[in-house]
C-alpha cells in the first residue's frame, strides 16, 4: 500500500494536533518542521475539518485542534479522507481495466492482494492517535 502525500501529511498534522491538546496548532507549525508545502498543508487541514477530524479557528491564537479525543481517531480514519479503499475483487493484474482474458493464477492472486489489504486496513483502524502519541 502506497500512501499519497495528502495522506502523509495529514498524518502528519494529526499526530501533532494530538501531541498539542487544547493548543491550536497552525499550518506553519506543521509544515515548517516536517518540510511541508504550506500551500498544500492548507488543503489537507481544510478537508480534514470537513471530514470531522479538526477543527479550525480563525483569527489571533487560532488554528486546528482535534475534533474529537485523540483516543478515538484511528489512523485509517485519517487515510481514508485522501486515500480510497482499493474495492476488493478488482483485479490488479489487469493494468489496463480491460476486459482482457484472465491470466492463469489471477483468482488465486487476487485473493492474496485483497487478504493483504484487509490485513492492512486492520491494522490502520487499531492504531489510534493517542498510540502514537505515546
Amino acid at each position: 500500500m502506497t500512501l499519497s502525500k495528502s495522506s502523509r501529511y495529514a498524518l502528519y498534522a494529526a499526530v501533532d494536533m494530538a501531541r498539542a491538546g487544547d493548543r491550536p496548532v497552525t499550518v506553519a507549525d506543521v509544515a515548517e518542521p516536517h518540510g511541508i508545502p504550506a500551500a498544500a498543508l492548507a488543503k489537507v487541514f481544510q478537508q480534514l475539518v470537513r471530514a470531522g477530524i479538526a477543527v479550525g479557528t480563525r483569527g489571533i491564537g487560532g488554528g486546528y485542534r482535534l475534533a474529537r479525543p485523540r483516543t478515538e481517531i484511528t489512523v485509517l480514519d485519517i487515510v481514508s479522507v485522501f486515500d480510497a479503499p482499493r474495492t476488493p475483487g478488482r483485479h490488479l493484474l489487469d493494468a489496463q481495466g480491460a476486459a482482457a482474458a484472465t491470466p492463469p493464477h489471477a483468482d488465486a492472486l487476487q485473493r492474496l492482494f485483497d487478504e493483504v489489504d484487509e490485513g492492512i486496513r486492520a491494522t490502520l483502524g487499531s492504531v489510534t492517535l493517542d498510540t502514537l502519541v505515546r
